[in-house]
């Protein structure tokens, strides 16, 4: 399995364009095979700060998510609303355990 964690800091001055076009990405990456779960959410302490939580069943999976006119389209718009330099970070997971 792999797992990303994207933070991706908004203009405050463009926070609703950004939110509607990550909710958007959210609703059309969930729909996509090998995605096990992928979620968009805002940081609890800064509202101009987006995490999103990505877990693919394998590289294909991803590879395909990477591709998908969607992703394409979304990475476009991406500089009308970033407050800064998104960031990236990957886990390749060998096994998982549910602690709760």
């Amino acid at each position: 399995m792999i797992v990303q964690h994207a933070m991706i800091p908004l203009d405050p001055d463009a926070r609703e364009q950004g939110l509607d076009a990550l909710r958007d990405l959210g609703r059309q990456s969930r729909a996509e095979d090998g995605v096990v779960t992928y979620r968009v959410t805002v940081d609890a302490d800064d509202e101009t700060l987006v995490r999103i939580i990505e877990r693919y069943e394998d590289e294909a999976a991803l590879a395909a998510h990477n591709e998908s006119d969607h992703f394409t389209a979304f990475q476009e718009t991406l500089p009308s609303f970033a407050g800064g330099e998104p960031e990236l970070v990957r886990f390749d997971v060998a096994e998982t355990t549910r602690v709760l």
